[in-house]
C-alpha cells in the first residue's frame, strides 16, 4: 500500500518548477572583455554617427566660406564706390579750376578798360611820361614771368596726377596766390599812374603792347583748357579699364554655373539684337517692294525670287492702304499673286482661283504647302480577327515603328517606318489589318452601323469602308457593296476574302438606277466620285488637269447619286440614315449638293458625332446655304494632318418625293 494523498490540506507555496533562478555569476575579467566587443549593428551605428559628424563639419566650413565670400564682395563694392567718389571729386575740382581761370580773364579785360579811361582823362598832364613807360614795361615783364611759372606748374601737375592728386590742387592754390599778388601790384601801379600821365601819342603805343599781352594770356588759357580735356578723357579710359579688371576679378570669384548663366545672357542679348536688325531689314524690304515690270515677270528663272515676291504681295494685301503703290489696285496685286502661286506650286489658273476664293491668303499658303507633302501611312485593325494591341505588338516585333492615330479612334495605327513592306507582312496576308487613309474612317464612324441591319455602300471599291462596316456589324445582317467598275470590284472580293467578311453581297450597278433594283435599306453610305482636290498629295495631276467642266460633271453625278441613295433608304426603319462624303474641298461638290438634296427630298441634317473637324459653309461668296449645314464637317491637310475630306449625315423622314412646286415655294421662302 502506498502513502495516502492528503487532499484536504491547502497546497500553498512554490512548486519545484516555479522557483526563479538566480542570475548567473561570472568572474570579473570575463564580463569586462565581452562588453568591449561590439556587435555588427553597433558598428554600423558608430559609422553613421561618424559620417554625420563629418557632414556637419563640412557644412559648417561651407557656411564660413560663403560668409567670407559675401564679406569680400561687400568690401570690393565699398572699394569701388570709394574709387568712383574720388574720381568724381577730381573732375569737380578740375571744373572749378577752369572756371576760376575764366574769371581771371574777365578781370584782366576790366583792368584794360580802366586803363583806357584813365589815360583819356589825364591827357593834359605831360611832365611824367617816362615814369609811366617804365611802369608799363615792369608790368609786361611781370606778366611774362607769370606765364612761364604757369606753364611750368601745369607740366609738373600733369606728370604727378596719377601719383598724388592733392599736389595738383596745392599747386593751383599757389597759382591763385601769385595772381592775387599781381593784382595788388597792378592796383598800386594804377594809383601811381594817376599822378604820372603820358602824352597821347606814346600812350597809343603802350595800349598796343597791352593788347598783345592780353592775347597771349588768352592763348595760354585755351591751351590749358585743351590739356585739361585730354586729362579727363585719359581718366575716363582708366575708369573703363578698372571696371573691366573688376569684372574679371568678379568672374573669377563666381561659380561655374553662374559663369555659364552670364554667357547665356550675353548670347541672348546678341540674338535679340540680331533678330531686331533682321526685322528692321525685313520691314525696310517690305516697304520698298515695287510692282514688277512685264520683262521681270517673263524672265523669271529663280523660284526663290517668286517665293519672296509671294510673301511681299501677301504683306501688301494684309495692310493694303499703307503698303500699296498709289497707281495700283487690289485686283492687280491678286492677279500677280495668282500667277506666282501657279508657277511656284504648278497649279492651273482655274483651280488656284477657286482656292484663293475659299481660303484667306495666310491659310492658303499653309494648305498649298501641306498638299505638297504626303500624309503618313495609316492602317486599320480588323476586329473580326484581332485586336489593335495584339496587332501593334506583332508589328513592333517585326521592326515597325508605329503609334495610335488618336483618341478619336480605337482601331487606327500610324506607321512611321518599317523594315518590311506593309503590304507583304504575314499579318496583312492573314487579314489582320487593312491599309487605309485616316480620313476614310470618318464616314463609317458617322454612319454608326448597328448589328443585324441592312446596309448599302453605293460606291464600295476598293472595299476599305465596306470592310470597316462589316467589322463593326460583326458579320451580322447584310451588307451590299456596289460599284460601277467591275475591274475595281476584283479588289473588293480579294480584300473581303482576306479579311474574313461573310455577310456581304457584291454587285455592279449604276448607283443612279439602284432604287429601281432594290430598296428598303436601313443605312446607306455614299462616298461619291469627285475631283480629288483634297488628295493632291496622292495624285498631283489634279493640279493641272481639272477645269470647270470637270467640276460641273462631278456635281451633276453627285446630285443624282445622293437622291438615289436617299430613295434607297426606308424612312420607316428605326435609323433611316444616309452619309454623304467626298475627298474634295470645293463647296460646289459638298455644300451645294447637300443643299440641293434638302430641297428635293424630305431629309434633315444630323450632327456627325465626330469629335473634331471644322464646320461646313453656310455662306460662300454671294451664295447662301441652309443654316443646318453647320452640322457638316470639313477636314483639311494643314489643320488635321489627313487628306481633305467632307462628311454630312442625313436622316430621312418620309418616302414621299417633293414636287417641283413645293421646291419653288421653299426657294421663295
Amino acid at each position: 500500500m502506498g502513502r495516502k494523498g492528503k487532499f484536504d490540506k491547502d497546497l500553498s507555496g512554490r512548486g519545484r518548477k516555479a522557483k526563479k533562478q538566480s542570475d548567473p555569476t561570472f568572474p570579473k575579467g570575463i564580463l569586462g572583455k565581452e562588453s568591449n566587443i561590439l556587435s555588427h549593428r553597433q558598428k554600423q551605428r558608430a559609422r553613421k554617427r561618424l559620417l554625420k559628424n563629418q557632414q556637419l563639419k563640412e557644412n559648417a566650413k561651407k557656411l564660413l566660406k560663403k560668409k567670407t565670400t559675401v564679406e569680400e564682395q561687400q568690401v570690393q563694392s565699398k572699394n569701388r564706390k570709394d574709387i568712383l567718389k574720388q574720381q568724381k571729386e577730381k573732375k569737380e575740382k578740375k571744373v572749378k579750376f577752369v572756371n576760376e581761370k575764366r574769371d581771371e580773364m574777365v578781370i584782366q579785360s576790366d583792368l584794360s578798360s580802366k586803363l583806357k579811361t584813365k589815360l583819356k582823362q589825364n591827357k593834359k598832364t605831360k611832365g611824367k611820361q617816362k615814369d609811366i613807360i617804365k611802369n608799363v614795361s615792369k608790368l609786361s615783364k611781370k606778366a611774362k614771368q607769370n606765364k612761364k611759372s604757369k606753364s611750368m606748374k601745369t607740366k609738373t601737375s600733369i606728370k604727378n596726377e596719377s601719383d598724388d592728386d592733392n599736389m595738383l590742387f596745392n599747386d593751383d592754390d599757389d597759382i591763385e596766390e601769385d595772381e592775387d599778388e599781381q593784382m595788388d601790384d597792378e592796383n598800386t601801379s594804377e594809383d601811381e599812374d594817376d599822378n604820372q600821365l603820358v602824352s597821347a601819342a606814346k600812350l597809343k603805343k603802350n595800349m598796343k603792347k597791352t593788347k598783345k599781352f592780353m592775347e597771349d594770356n588768352i592763348e595760354s588759357d585755351s591751351e590749358e583748357m585743351v590739356s585739361s580735356d585730354e586729362e579727363e578723357s585719359t581718366e575716363d579710359e582708366q575708369m573703363r579699364e578698372d571696371g573691366k579688371e573688376n569684372d574679371k576679378s568678379d568672374d573669377d570669384d563666381l561659380l561655374p554655373i553662374e559663369k555659364a548663366n552670364e554667357k547665356l545672357k550675353k548670347k541672348k542679348e546678341k540674338e535679340q539684337k540680331l533678330a531686331e536688325e533682321e526685322v528692321e531689314d525685313m520691314m525696310t524690304y517690305q516697304s520698298v517692294f515695287s510692282f514688277p515690270n512685264d520683262e521681270e515677270l517673263t524672265n523669271v528663272t529663280n523660284l526663290k525670287d517668286i517665293q519672296q515676291r509671294i510673301r511681299d504681295v501677301i504683306m501688301v494685301l494684309s495692310d493694303f492702304k499703307k503698303l500699296r503703290e498709289k497707281n495700283r489696285s487690289r485686283s492687280e496685286y491678286t492677279e500677280l499673286l495668282r500667277m506666282d502661286l501657279c508657277t511656284y506650286y504648278s497649279y492651273n489658273n482655274f483651280l488656284m482661283e477657286k482656292l484663293m476664293q475659299m481660303f484667306p491668303l495666310d491659310e492658303l499658303l499653309e494648305f498649298l504647302e501641306a498638299s505638297e507633302v504626303q500624309r503618313p501611312m495609316t492602317i486599320r485593325a480588323n476586329t473580326l480577327k484581332t485586336r489593335r494591341r495584339d496587332l501593334a505588338e506583332a508589328l513592333i516585333n517585326r521592326g515597325v515603328n508605329l503609334d495610335p492615330i488618336g483618341k478619336w479612334t480605337k482601331i487606327g495605327l500610324v506607321v512611321y517606318s518599317s523594315q518590311v513592306p506593309m503590304g507583304a507582312t504575314p499579318e496583312y496576308l492573314a487579314g489582320h489589318y487593312m491599309i487605309q487613309g485616316a480620313s476614310s474612317f470618318l464616314p463609317v464612324m458617322a454612319l454608326d452601323p448597328k448589328e443585324n441591319e441592312r446596309i448599302l455602300d453605293m460606291c464600295a471599291a476598293p472595299g476599305g469602308k465596306a470592310s470597316h462596316i462589316a467589322a463593326i456589324i460583326k458579320n451580322t445582317g447584310t451588307l451590299f457593296a456596289n460599284d460601277l467598275n467591275k475591274e475595281r470590284l476584283k479588289a473588293v472580293v480579294g480584300n473581303f476574302h482576306r479579311l474574313g467578311i461573310v455577310n456581304c453581297v457584291i454587285c455592279s450597278y449604276d448607283g443612279r438606277k439602284f432604287p429601281t433594283i432594290i430598296k428598303g435599306f436601313d443605312r446607306v453610305l455614299l462616298d461619291a466620285p469627285c475631283t480629288g482636290t483634297g488628295v493632291v498629295a496622292k495624285d498631283p495631276s489634279v493640279k493641272a488637269n481639272k477645269a470647270e467642266v470637270d467640276i460641273q460633271r462631278c456635281c451633276t453625278l453627285q446630285r443624282e447619286l445622293l437622291l438615289a441613295a436617299i430613295d434607297c433608304v426606308n424612312a420607316r426603319s428605326e435609323s433611316a440614315i444616309i452619309v454623304y462624303s467626298t475627298c474634295s474641298i470645293l463647296p460646289e461638290e459638298n455644300e451645294w449638293i447637300i443643299d440641293y438634296a434638302l430641297k428635293k427630298r424630305d431629309v434633315k441634317l444630323l450632327p456627325t458625332d465626330l469629335e473634331f473637324g471644322t464646320d461646313g459653309f453656310t455662306s460662300y461668296r454671294q451664295y447662301r446655304f441652309h443654316p443646318s449645314l453647320k452640322l457638316t464637317k470639313r477636314f483639311y491637310p494643314h489643320v488635321h494632318n489627313m487628306d481633305g475630306f467632307f462628311v454630312a449625315k442625313l436622316k430621312k423622314f418620309s418616302n414621299n418625293i417633293l414636287n417641283q412646286k413645293n421646291v419653288k415655294e421653299e426657294m421663295s421662302d
